[in-house]
């Protein structure tokens, strides 16, 4: 019944967030963020030790409370399922990146690129002072892209092998890598450890990211055969092993060019070019999260059924 239990959990939880989003106040996460900050305090030194010690100290004191809700409810389904529901829940972005990227696609259809830059923070770490109309069209559908496997298809990836402690954990650890994981002075050295942890743990869902891409791109008027092209010819030259996958894939599949120079509040990168096609705007940031919808929901259905099958082949 675990392996039952784990999947209905999941599926609870995809449509708790569908349904709710992020909890208004006192979000888990932020606590995550204000605990990790603390430690970051006694522990900061310009090494990658330090900033080792960091990342094992706050995703492994996380794992931890997971592995204990985890065995809490290992004879009870119904409490596992619930359990399972509620992390997945607390962590998944679904809603809110969609909330998001469609309300800076109706700021940037009006024109009021005031109300858009205010916005964009909420999706990314960008300067949005120094991006026009098309450069904000841009950065929200890289972002929504990047967000749709790093908040949606990978929780369920691991939540789905792992359980409650790989739904934290993940969480964790990606919510480190936005905290610590620049290429800043602060950061370079201290958040190596943990853009390294990130960057492993979505190695997979990255890719099932840009698979699922490819399948759910006519669903939105897309091309399931630019989203492939882009996906296996100019994904590579990312400097991202994970981020330029799902990057190039919905850059194909909305016939879009998406990359180059890319301005943080940190410094400036010159990304390379994905996909072919006309500039971004905002009927495309529309469609960007149309996809991010349609592939979270085959996201939800693949990984259900994966904890099914892993349950199965446990008892075998």
């Amino acid at each position: 019944m675990v392996n039952v239990a784990r999947a209905v959990g999941l599926l609870l939880g995809v449509a708790a967030d569908g349904t709710f989003g992020d909890p208004r106040r006192r979000h888990p996460v932020a606590g995550f963020g204000q605990v990790a900050q603390r430690v970051e305090k006694v522990l900061y030194r310009d090494d990658k030790v330090a900033g080792v010690v960091h990342a094992a100290v706050c995703s492994g004191g996380v794992v931890a409370m997971g592995v204990a809700i985890e065995r809490a409810g290992r004879r009870n389904p119904v409490l596992q399922a619930l359990t399972t529901a509620a992390a997945t829940w607390l962590v998944l972005g679904g809603r809110s990146l969609a909330v998001q990227g469609a309300a800076i696609g109706r700021e940037l259809d009006a024109g009021d690129l005031p109300a858009a830059r205010d916005r964009l923070p909420h999706l990314c770490g960008r300067d949005p002072e120094t991006l026009d109309a098309d450069g904000l069209a841009r950065a929200a559908v890289e972002s929504v892209a990047e967000n749709t496997s790093d908040a949606v298809v990978a929780p369920l990836l691991w939540g789905a092998v792992g359980g409650v402690p790989a739904l934290l954990g993940y969480r964790a650890v990606n919510t480190l890598d936005a905290m610590v994981g620049y290429r800043s002075p602060r950061y370079r050295r201290f958040g190596w450890a943990s853009a390294r942890l990130d960057d492993l743990l979505n190695l997979a869902p990255a890719r099932l990211a840009a698979a699922l891409t490819v399948a759910g791109a006519p669903v939105v008027g897309g091309s399931w055969r630019g989203a492939w092209q882009a996906w296996h010819r100019d994904a590579p030259a990312h400097p991202s092993p994970n981020a330029g996958r799902v990057e190039a894939a919905f850059a194909g599949a909305l016939e879009v060019r998406l990359g180059g120079r890319t301005v943080y509040r940190h410094g400036v990168e010159e990304r390379p070019i994905l996909g072919e096609g006309r500039t971004p705007d905002s009927g495309h940031v529309t469609r960007a999260v149309e996809l991010s919808r349609v592939v979270g929901g085959l996201t939800a259905a693949v990984t259900a059924l994966l904890a099914l099958l892993r349950g199965r082949g446990r008892r075998r």
